[in-house]
């Protein structure tokens, strides 16, 4: 497991010229429909792409336009940036993001989170369908992420700071904002959804772990299984971004009675559950906050 860093208050790496380059031609591309101050940045997951599309106001563009984000070959990713508002509020999404398993090095897995900082973000949602391991859970219900396991190993910290110089002490109280944690779970309870706070394990993928891998994961303390998130909220701590992280359960492992899950499948279940992350997101574009 890599241990989590910070930047300290005030001196958080600026993100790369790239990313700031590439911000600044989706402005000139929007013609005044991309805001310089967002209100909140989104990374939408496997299936919960119609999230997007629920925005007014919208603009989107191909991830592969925007000389700086690559195009996703995973079910369930469009693979685009949008931007819209909710409320009075203006709010930047990735619809889709971009896998480790796809074949893609580290420092293409935060280039999403880099440019969203570029745009202005300061606050993240970051949302994924995961396995859940716990046998009480049912699927649809919502873990909300206060840890992360990462089983698969990389300094996502370094993959940021490559090009800016700038070393990154230890984090003394992990990577997920506690109050955007509390307003998440708030959130959910107000639309009568299950949620839970936990502990999320990353693992590289793309295939399904086995009854025994998820026995080892329950025994270790997770409490939901999947395959990306880690690389997003690592980047953005580091690049002083306030983030939350939710996932939407949309299988339950249970070790001795296995049943059959696809990609296919996944994507559905996690469609279902658009209505939570929606409410989330809500809340986190009504919240008045001085600091973002």
């Amino acid at each position: 497991m890599v241990a989590g860093r910070e930047a300290p208050a005030g001196s958080a790496p600026a993100p790369r010229a790239a990313a700031r380059a590439a911000a600044e031609r989706l402005r000139q591309l929007a013609g005044g429909r991309l805001t310089a101050r967002p209100a909140v940045g989104v990374v939408l997951g496997t299936g919960l792409g119609e999230v997007a599309d629920r925005l007014e106001d919208r603009w989107s563009i191909a991830a592969a336009e925007t000389d700086w984000l690559a195009a996703s070959t995973a079910t369930g990713h469009a693979g685009r940036l949008v931007s819209g508002h909710l409320g009075g509020s203006a709010v930047v999404l990735l619809q889709g993001r971009v896998h480790a398993y796809e074949g893609f090095p580290a420092e293409t897995l935060t280039r999403g989170v880099e440019l969203l900082a570029a745009l202005g973000v300061k606050r993240l949602l970051v949302t994924n369908a995961s396995g859940g391991l716990r046998p009480e859970m049912q699927s649809g219900e919502l873990l909300v992420v206060d840890d992360h396991l990462d089983f698969v190993g990389h300094d996502w910290s370094a993959a940021v700071t490559a090009n800016a110089g700038s070393d990154v002490p230890m984090r003394r109280a992990g990577w997920y904002d506690a109050a955007l944690n509390a307003t998440a779970i708030e959130a959910l309870r107000r639309v009568a959804l299950p949620a839970r706070l936990g502990t999320y394990a990353y693992l590289l993928g793309p295939s399904y772990e086995t009854r025994s891998e998820y026995r080892m994961l329950r025994r270790i303390g997770a409490d939901a299984v999947g395959m990306s998130t880690v690389p997003e909220v690592v980047a953005a701590a580091v690049l002083g971004l306030r983030v939350a992280a939710v996932s939407v359960i949309t299988n339950v492992a249970r070790p001795d009675a296995l049943a059959a899950t696809d990609a296919e499948e996944v994507c559905r279940l996690a469609a279902d559950a658009a209505e939570g992350v929606w409410a989330v997101l809500q809340a986190f574009a009504e919240r008045e906050d001085s600091n973002g």
